[in-house]
């Protein structure tokens, strides 16, 4: 019978293994699966945040920037309403103004930080086709 690949294709005679897989293979099936699980959840919180970053900070920062700094400027130190979540607090102006700063940096960090978490899954998932696909060859298919 002739052996048929993860995708459900056919391999030709050539193309089969008859290679045992062992537990260090499983295992490392096994991690590039959870590997490519946690990218995907990378992936989508990047863009989550992408999206709320650059709507946030690009169109409605932008489109609400001048409104927004008109209206600091003229409190002229007293006191503003910053809105957390659904909440209005009475903040100083200038504590308002360095919350956005820090909440923009805050935001822009995390993004950095699922950037970098996704090169280095990539990178990692990588190695192991390396070696799992030199193993098992076409029998295996580890593309997502």
């Amino acid at each position: 019978m002739p052996e048929v690949n993860s995708n459900g294709m056919i391999l030709s005679k050539e193309e089969e293994n008859d290679n045992e897989v062992r537990r260090g293979d499983q295992d490392q099936i096994n991690e590039f699966g959870r590997l490519n699980a946690r990218l995907s959840e990378v992936k989508a919180e990047a863009q989550r945040l992408e999206v709320a970053h650059s709507s946030i900070l690009a169109q409605k920062h932008l489109e609400k920037i001048e409104d927004a700094s008109t209206e600091l400027m003229m409190a002229g130190g007293d006191t503003v309403l910053l809105r957390l979540g659904d909440a209005m607090f009475e903040v100083e102006e200038d504590d308002a103004t360095e919350y956005c700063e820090k909440e923009a940096d805050r935001q822009q960090e995390r993004l950095d930080k699922l950037k970098e978490e996704e090169a280095d899954i990539l990178q990692r998932q990588d190695g192991l086709k390396k070696v799992l696909y030199s193993r098992f060859g076409k029998s295996i298919n580890l593309e997502t």
